[in-house]
């Protein structure tokens, strides 16, 4: 279906469902790229939504790579199936249906961990990532609340991680009509990452 290493799958090749959140194509791209994932390395995505952050993980690791998608939304789990079965990357991926905070200590250690957001645990999954992640593994955290950025780069700092850096994202993307083409500004994204 998709037969590029490059991320930025276009956003309707996924399956998706109105509820359920997906990182878009661009903010995708950006995050994979700060992830810096190479083939072989293990990888785990955290509140995986849809599936998409996955599948684009996938393509990066194998073969010889895995990645570990949790979510605690059952529905964000079997979506996240059906976008790896579109996809034929079924076999390099390990869904996990529960809280993050409760499965991650039980995972392998990781080359990068994906966060999107994480909610009101955002500080205790920081700090499973730092005892999960190898040594210069990669965090990269997905945000859209103010509290939220504030909240990951003051506890990444706290945690010991370097080269903590802070990036906005402001996407428009062209919509065609009769007269001609329209931009619409899609909500404005920060991508945090750091290292081990």
């Amino acid at each position: 279906m998709w037969k590029y290493r490059t991320p930025g799958i276009p956003d309707e090749l996924f399956q998706r469902a109105e509820e359920i959140p997906m990182t878009k194509e661009e903010i995708r791209a950006l995050t994979i790229s700060k992830a810096r994932l190479k083939t072989g390395d293990n990888v785990i995505d955290v509140g995986c939504g849809t599936g998409s952050l996955t599948v684009e993980a996938s393509i990066q690791v194998t073969p010889g790579g895995k990645v570990y998608a949790i979510d605690r939304e059952k529905k964000a789990i079997d979506l996240t199936q059906q976008n790896l079965d579109n996809f034929g990357f079924k076999n390099a991926v390990q869904l996990i249906h529960g809280e993050a905070t409760m499965v991650l200590g039980s995972l392998p250690a990781a080359d990068a961990i994906l966060i999107g957001s994480g909610g009101e645990h955002l500080t205790e999954i920081i700090n499973l990532a730092s005892m999960k992640l190898k040594p210069e593994g990669r965090v990269v955290i997905n945000a859209i609340l103010l509290e939220t950025i504030y909240a990951a780069t003051k506890e990444l700092a706290k945690a010991g991680f370097k080269d903590i850096e802070a990036t906005q994202i402001s996407v428009a993307k062209g919509r065609w009509t009769q007269k001609g083409t329209m931009m619409i500004s899609r909500n404005p994204i920060m991508i945090i990452s750091a290292t081990k």
